[in-house]
């Protein structure tokens, strides 16, 4: 009795080692991909804004901003990290550096502006419009303001 209550023991105990062991060995860290954006711009004043966002930030807070300067007609940014997913890109050319969109009397907008997808219509970026698919691969777009 004892030996088969023995043998039990050591058959469960090796068990619960091997499952361990096999959830170590399985675990997989997943990195993000990167995105990169290149927007085309007439001039060198003022910097680029862009900004990252999921639905829920869309138009509101980005998940991820990030500026750049203008060198010789363009503007390039690369968002690093990227988990799977959908999202959409702002892109605002900030020629005042006042890091905000400035509008006319009419609310119409002083300062150049692109989505992704390149969807211009009149009102503001709709996220049906704007939304890609993040995958496992590197993106590259190019944004028309």
């Amino acid at each position: 009795m004892k030996t088969l209550l023995f043998t039990i023991a050591l058959t469960l105990s090796s068990l619960f080692i091997s499952a361990q062991s096999e959830k170590n060995e399985t675990e997989i860290t997943t990195e993000g991909t990167t995105i990169t954006v290149t927007v085309s711009l007439q001039g060198t004043e003022g910097t680029v804004l862009f900004s990252l966002h999921n639905e829920s930030t869309f138009m509101k807070n980005p998940l991820v901003a990030k500026g750049n300067s203008i060198t010789d007609g363009k503007s390039i940014v690369t968002f690093e990290n990227v988990e799977p997913g959908t999202y959409g890109i702002i892109i605002l050319h900030d020629k005042n550096d006042n890091k905000r969109m400035d509008f006319e009397d009419t609310g119409m907008p002083k300062e150049a502006y692109g989505v992704s997808n390149n969807v211009m219509s009149f009102g503001p970026p709709q996220w049906s419009d704007a939304k890609f698919t993040v995958e496992a691969t590197p993106i590259e777009m190019e944004i028309r303001l």
